[in-house]
């Protein structure tokens, strides 16, 4: 029982530590889930929630931090009854956000390890009730956990240093882009084969005839036969990026050409968080780009409207062709308000922050 329970409460803490660190690597995505949360909530129980849409960068860090400290915490065994309850009470909070989304199927996707591993919202519910599990032996079996790793003052810098080093890689996560990038947009893509299947689907059919129901691998021949659905039996062929689209103000679609050549795409997500205080180096990148030798056509790509954009573009002196693209996609291509992505015909070739801005001599050496 004793190798059980430390088994338990080891799994428990590195689950945590490596939940936050995960979160931590992306806290904008985070911080996009947790606002999806608070839509979601507005919308069943009022308009309160959505005042927390305005600190939801602040709660990602915050929340993805104290996962890292707590589970630290109980590898340390510091203060081990605190810790345990303060595990207890972040697990119940989850749990509820898991179950709530899984069994009203508000938001999809949980982001409980952000787009590392995808999980469905019962799979997000299963995992959460697995850890309070785990959570339960531990509590209940403290005896076995009477050593403790790190005690008084010695302690608390172990914790202050861990919940120091969480916040900062957050922080500069948050200022710059992710350490590790797990979205279909990241450096070395080919955009255009994502949105290609990697193999040709195959389907199963489900029909119906009276009260029967039957699965076939070929459309039925026999008329008598209703149809009901169509399952892929190998979606993970499917291809990996399915809503990337790009249009011009005349609603002409430029997809294609995005594809095609050497592009700099200047990402303006949306005007009321975009930062204005770096227009001038960008438009001096923008103007750079445009004199290579590499023929590096710039494209500056925006979620606004057509009115809203040109106020905007005329108020921070931005020349150029813009064109349009939905919200989600551009916050899926850069996690950066503005933001840069460079591409070869279709492959990522770069991606900057407003705070790392490249010059044309950076721009040339990727291409």
């Amino acid at each position: 029982m004793r190798t059980f329970v430390r088994l338990c409460w080891l799994l428990l803490g590195v689950l945590f530590i490596f939940s936050g660190l995960i979160k931590l690597n992306d806290p904008i995505g985070t911080a996009y889930k947790l606002e999806e949360y608070f839509e979601v909530f507005a919308a069943d129980f009022g308009s309160f929630f959505l005042a927390f849409k305005n600190i939801a960068r602040t709660l990602s860090i915050t929340l993805s931090s104290l996962e890292v400290v707590l589970g630290v915490a109980l590898l340390l065994r510091w203060n081990l009854r605190f810790t345990l309850w303060s595990l207890f009470g972040l697990l119940v909070f989850f749990t509820f956000l898991t179950f709530y989304s899984a069994f009203f199927n508000k938001v999809t996707d949980c982001g409980c390890f952000g787009d590392f591993i995808k999980l469905t919202p019962w799979q997000s519910f299963s995992k959460d009730v697995f850890l309070l599990v785990l959570w339960a032996i531990v509590f209940f079996n403290q005896r076995y956990l009477r050593r403790v790793f790190a005690k008084g003052t010695l302690g608390t810098m172990y914790i202050t240093f861990a919940g120091a080093v969480a916040v900062g890689i957050g922080v500069y996560a948050l200022g710059h882009l992710p350490y590790f990038d797990f979205l279909p947009y990241k450096v070395g893509n080919n955009i255009g084969k994502l949105m290609q299947p990697s193999a040709p689907l195959r389907y199963k059919y489900i029909m119906a005839k009276g009260s029967e129901t039957q699965e076939f691998t070929e459309y039925p021949t026999d008329t008598t036969w209703k149809f009901k659905q169509m399952v892929a039996l190998n979606p993970e062929d499917g291809p990996k990026i399915i809503d990337f689209r790009v249009w011009g103000a005349d609603q002409a679609d430029v997809t294609q050409e995005v594809l095609k050549g050497n592009k700099l795409l200047l990402i303006v997500q949306g005007l009321e968080k975009a930062d204005r205080d770096r227009f001038e180096q960008i438009n001096a990148t923008l103007t750079g780009a445009d004199s290579s030798k590499k023929r590096i056509e710039t494209m500056i790509i925006t979620s606004n409207s057509p009115n809203e954009f040109d106020v905007f573009r005329h108020e921070v002196n931005l020349s150029g062709k813009y064109y349009f693209a939905d919200a989600t996609v551009l916050k899926s291509m850069i996690r950066s308000n503005p933001g840069f992505m460079l591409l070869q015909n279709g492959v990522v070739k770069g991606k900057f922050h407003y705070h790392d801005i490249p010059d044309r001599e950076k721009l040339e050496e990727l291409l």
